[in-house]
């Protein structure tokens, strides 16, 4: 599987200016075992670099996509993340191999709570799930140093960048859901200012709650 993101990394490097990802990414994505987060008919794809069904109706994004959204993050060992999008919790994992505290917001019950369970099983006790609309945020342990989303919004989050700290970086995917849609990358400067910038085309499933659509 990792020598297949790298290669993937190397083909889409025009897109997203980059021909490799970091060595402490791919060590975490090494280390993350991908079939406890796939269903049971699923585990003898989980080492392919596909996205897969899981529960809900739900998928889990294909490694590559998983490895560069963590790498655009750029996380430290004492990171504190926020994700949007529990899903099957194997991004959650992922970051939680890199960063002090990850926190998790999914707006499926069912998903949150499995999700809870496999990451707990695994050991990962630097992250917190909790089910709920993820558009607000969670605001309660902002700010944050970075923001994930793993389900594409019509329009940018405005409680999401509100809670990075300066400096921050926000990662998601952004346009209509059978749309085009686009990877982007915006980070917070000292003075408010938002810096954003395109990396590739993606297709991922719709943020969806209250405020998951402009108007």
């Amino acid at each position: 599987m990792l020598e297949a993101i790298r290669q993937s990394v190397r083909e889409s490097a025009s897109y997203t200016g980059r021909d490799a990802l970091s060595e402490r990414v791919m060590d975490a994505m090494a280390r993350v075992p991908r079939e406890a987060f796939v269903l049971p008919e699923y585990r003898h794809l989980a080492y392919r670099n596909t996205p897969l069904a899981i529960a809900a109706g739900q998928t889990i994004s294909q490694p590559l996509i998983v490895a560069l959204m963590t790498d655009l993050l750029d996380p430290g060992a004492d990171d504190v993340i926020l994700e949007v999008g529990t899903g099957s919790g194997y991004q959650a994992a992922v970051l939680a191999e890199l960063v002090r505290a990850v926190y998790s917001v999914e707006i499926v019950t069912e998903l949150a709570d499995s999700a809870a369970a496999a990451l707990a099983k695994l050991g990962y006790d630097n992250v917190q799930v909790r089910a709920g609309d993820g558009y607000a945020g969670w605001p309660e342990h902002a700010p944050y140093d970075g923001v994930i989303v793993t389900a594409a919004a019509e329009h940018i989050p405005q409680p999401l960048l509100d809670q990075l700290k300066p400096g921050g970086k926000l990662v998601i995917p952004v346009g209509e859901h059978r749309g085009v849609q686009e990877l982007l990358l915006l980070q917070v400067g000292e003075n408010g200012d938002i810096e954003q910038r395109s990396i590739l085309p993606v297709r991922f499933v719709p943020l969806t709650g209250d405020h998951g659509s402009p108007g």
